[in-house]
């Protein structure tokens, strides 16, 4: 194996002319200008949108399963669902016939709030009453879909039905529009996150203009971009759950790539530059860096596309665009901020370093390069111990069940989690999430197929009870409610839906010819994850696939691309075995249950994407080290890039960490699934992959890091990273 040198021995490194420098430096020069063409963008956005107003869809199509054949067979049919409802229930442990002279006006009082189509009195249905007469509901018909449900009119009911609590009668509400309801309620893990990023800032740089200036840009991109997405609504489907992940996502990543560039500034000022030239040069080092970490995040993001699901697919342009913005925004608004308060961080920054060096304090990064001389010394005891780690952590992965949360999750004392304990205590566990088989053809019709299957259906093990069956408007179909003796989360619910599939409704159908399909909430949150997981793999390669490409034109190495690959899935195993262990298994206090369908791929793009950032934040340091240096010791570089990154990265990744793990408060699962294993995979990122596991695989690679087959550098384009 030959290995080319390809250092450059130059002394003070000139400035390129590159669009880096040349972005750059405009917009610092032109600062005024910048900046009222970002606050123009950010107001002129949020009026038109706040104008226009959200129309967030939620896509739950499944194309190609059997949920969703059999929400088409229904819609044919005339039997499409044209609103949600809602459940009143009620307990009272004296009887329910003994409060009806309270009920019934609550039940009339509720039937005339807007938005409500009809109601169905508990006194009116015998079987919505138990068999102890201790527990019923009355259903609530909604005109529109929950998603489309104004909170203010939910409020109306839930405030209406729940006023006639007391004296031993408990009302509860249940139903998504409810659950809704309780989710209204958020921004307080935003705000934690904010001012935990603020402190570790201030901490950091010694000054609250300089620590608010990476906020600003974040809170400028992210606002840009959310406000943009609610235009964009109105013509594309994007789930309602987007906006929360894009502020997640953006925050973290704003305060990254500004935090990057400013810390290069920073490093400049101090070795004497004046503001101007130190901006421009951390432009042309550090935003080259900025810049390629973003296109990663983006490519991988972009390849949520490939798993063909609506509300994915919108969320994953939505989230790719918040990083498109906080990108432009690092490499335009920061230079602009920074020739406003250049002067100023110039005086700061320069007299707090000679206050160090005259305390007689070591050099910033001296405990970085000590770190990771130590490391080199044994650097396979270090991946060894690594390994260790990574693999008790990842394991538990193999066992994550996915699923769709529901109020079996809620909190303990929210009326919607007592709402459906108190139907799971009146009418089993099943009464909660039916399935829903519907019946077409048949010899003597749909609907005494649907009563065959009822029949047969109502003598299968796990099956506690089967409804009537009814008829769709035109006749054609027909509709049979199967309550499973199992919750909806519970795995014995999963099997049912797959023995009902494959064993028991093939053989009614070979009897009298009709077709039958099992559908429902809980049919179609099993379908979700069984796509998702078919789709998965090629997902996989079509994300690291790229991703490794784009490194190796960056770095011009094969090793190095391939280790950050793998480093990168280390990572994530790492993420989704802890989140299994805390949601799923139900440790650390948490409601154990199925691990959100939806969190695992946005994980995998999300994470993979934002450890690329980490990779070629550090990497290209080393390589900068690498090309510079005139000893040709690729040790040194490593200690050397460790040294002038290592805060950076862990400052980076602290800001992340806490604003991730201020997610965890949020009352939606989704939000505390995803805040808790991104927080997980940074910390395993930023901490342990690229301050021990990297300074030890450079090492055991040597100069071998920066070789590429010379038939494979033709084809790949050159790109640089750092001036040299």
């Amino acid at each position: 194996m030959t290995i080319t040198d390809n250092r450059e021995h130059t002394g003070e490194p000139p400035l390129q002319k590159g669009v880096f420098v040349r972005v750059g430096g405009f917009a610092h020069r032109r600062k005024w200008l910048a900046l009222v063409l970002w606050v123009a963008v950010l107001i002129g956005v949020w009026g038109i949108a706040t104008a226009a107003g959200d129309a967030y869809k939620n896509d739950t199509s499944l194309p190609g399963t059997e949920a969703q054949a059999a929400a088409d067979v229904l819609k044919e049919h005339g039997a499409e669902r044209a609103g949600d409802t809602i459940d009143i229930v009620l307990h009272d442990k004296g009887g329910l016939d003994g409060v009806r002279e309270r009920v019934d006006p609550m039940l009339k009082e509720v039937a005339g709030l807007p938005k409500v189509g009809d109601v169905q009195s508990l006194y009116d249905n015998p079987t919505a009453i138990a068999e102890d007469g201790t527990i019923g509901y009355a259903t609530v018909q909604l005109e529109v879909a929950s998603d489309d449900m104004p909170l203010e009119d939910t409020e109306r009911i839930q405030d209406a039905a729940q006023k006639i609590e007391g004296d031993g009668l408990q009302v509860e509400l249940g139903g998504e529009a409810v659950r809704l309801l309780a989710e209204g309620g958020t921004g307080v893990g935003e705000m934690v996150g904010l001012v935990a990023a603020m402190v570790i800032l201030v901490l950091m740089f010694g000054t609250f203009i300089a620590a608010g200036l990476p906020i600003m840009i974040a809170l400028f991109a992210v606002g840009s971009t959310v406000g943009i997405i609610v235009l964009a609504s109105h013509i594309f489907t994007i789930a309602s759950w987007t906006p929360p992940i894009m502020f997640l996502v953006g925050l973290g990543v704003g305060i990254d790539y500004a935090l990057l560039i400013f810390a290069r500034f920073r490093a400049e000022l101090v070795r004497g530059e004046n503001p101007e030239r130190a901006t421009i040069t951390a432009m042309d080092a550090a935003g080259r860096s900025v810049f390629f970490a973003g296109c990663t995040v983006i490519l991988a993001l972009l390849g949520l596309t490939a798993l063909g699901l609506g509300s994915i697919q919108g969320m994953s342009l939505s989230v790719a665009l918040t990083v498109l913005m906080t990108m432009l925004a690092s490499l335009t608004l920061l230079p602009a901020l920074l020739g406003i308060f250049g002067n100023r961080f110039a005086r700061q920054f320069t007299k707090r370093a000679e206050k160090r060096k005259a305390a007689g304090k070591s050099a910033d990064g001296e405990g970085w390069r000590k770190l990771a001389t130590a490391v080199q010394k044994r650097p396979l005891a270090a991946l060894l111990g690594a390994a260790v780690l990574f693999g008790a952590l990842a394991f538990p992965a193999l066992g994550i069940r996915l699923g769709f949360n529901d109020a079996g999750n809620d909190p303990s004392d929210s009326t919607s989690r007592q709402a459906y304990d108190l139907l799971s205590d009146g009418f089993g566990p099943g009464f909660n999430g039916p399935l829903l088989v519907v019946t077409e053809g048949g010899d003597g019709g749909a609907e005494e197929a649907a009563a065959a299957a009822a029949t047969t259906l109502g003598q299968t093990e796990g099956v506690a009870a089967t409804a009537p069956p009814m008829p769709t408007p035109d006749g054609e179909a027909a509709t049979v409610l199967v309550f499973p003796e199992s919750s909806p989360q519970d795995e014995e619910t999963q099997k049912l839906v797959g023995t009902l599939r494959d064993d028991v409704l093939p053989g009614v159908t070979a009897d009298n010819g009709a077709e039958y399909l099992v559908g429902g909430s809980t049919a179609a949150s099993e379908d979700y994850a069984g796509k998702l997981g078919d789709r998965m793999p090629l997902f996989m390669i079509i994300v690291v696939g790229l991703s490794i490409v784009l490194l190796m034109a960056v770095f011009r190495s094969v090793l190095i691309p391939l280790k950050a690959a793998i480093l990168n899935l280390l990572s994530i195993g790492a993420a989704l075995g802890a989140m299994k262990l805390v949601f799923q298994d139900g440790m650390l206090g948490f409601e154990g249950g199925p691990i959100e369908a939806y969190v695992p791929v946005m994980i995998f793009a999300i994470v993979f994407g934002l450890s690329m950032d980490y990779e070629i934040f550090l990497i290209s340091r080393m390589h900068e080290e690498w090309v510079t240096s005139k000893d040709g010791d690729p040790s040194r570089a490593v200690r050397e890039g460790l040294a002038h990154t290592g805060s950076v990265i862990t400052a980076a990744g602290s800001i992340m960490i806490v604003i991730f793990a201020a997610f965890v408060l949020s009352p939606q699962r989704l939000l505390q699934q995803t805040g808790f294993a991104f927080a997980v995979a940074i910390f395993v990122d930023a901490v342990i992959i690229r301050c021990v596991v990297v300074p030890a695989a450079m090492e055991l690679m040597g100069r071998r890091a920066w070789w590429m087959p010379a038939p494979l550098a033709k084809i790949l384009p050159k790109v640089e990273l750092e001036k040299h």
